[in-house]
């Protein structure tokens, strides 16, 4: 599975996605301290969500994302968010998504997956990554592609992506019961190759 093909039908998103839980990741984040019933959740845009829930649930719920649950479901990606598998999702926000105007299904598939990291990178877990290597984390995604992370000031941790575009963090730490969500200013976008699933 670690080399399903990145584009097809909806189907193929999901197995894409569930595939990235047996990829090899160049970072193993220790698990956060926390425990999802002793910690607040953030709320996203008055709206509470849910450490019982799963990440998509929570994002279904979330005001500002009505565009990214409509794509994750247009693309079968939001299957594997529904998976007990451990996912860590920089949503971008309905005004992030409709600067990028409209998607092909295989395009939007791809876009989706790269919004994916497999593992749970809370903010402890991003700082932490972050100063093990230097001032920059690579974090490998779902889609097959990298984000970085890395400091912008003292508190705040900034993503960017492969064509150099930075998204902040809005949102830090929505908690799931299969992983985390980071609300994110920008559509965070692969690079310009097709690529597969935890490829070198």
């Amino acid at each position: 599975m670690k080399h399903a093909a990145l584009f097809g039908f909806a189907a193929g998103a999901a197995m894409m996605v569930g595939g990235a839980l047996g990829a090899v990741s160049p970072y193993d984040p220790k698990p956060s301290a926390d425990n999802n019933t002793e910690m607040m959740n953030p709320m996203i845009d008055g709206q509470a969500m849910l450490p019982d829930r799963d990440i998509m649930e929570n994002i279904a719920a979330s005001p500002m994302h009505a565009t990214l649950t409509a794509a994750l479901k247009d693309t079968g990606v939001a299957a594997a968010l529904k998976s007990n598998g451990q996912f860590t999702v920089f949503a971008p926000t309905d005004a992030a998504l409709a600067a990028l105007g409209t998607q092909s299904k295989s395009s939007l598939a791809r876009r989706m997956s790269y919004l994916i990291v497999p593992g749970k990178y809370d903010s402890q877990a991003l700082l932490r990554v972050i100063n093990e290597s230097g001032g920059q984390a690579r974090l490998r995604t779902a889609e097959g592609g990298v984000l970085l992370a890395r400091m912008n000031g003292p508190t705040n941790i900034v993503i960017l992506d492969a064509r150099g575009n930075i998204a902040n963090i809005a949102i830090y730490d929505v908690r799931d019961k299969n992983g985390i969500v980071h609300v994110v200013d920008r559509a965070l976008e692969p690079g310009g190759l097709t690529r597969q699933v935890a490829a070198n």
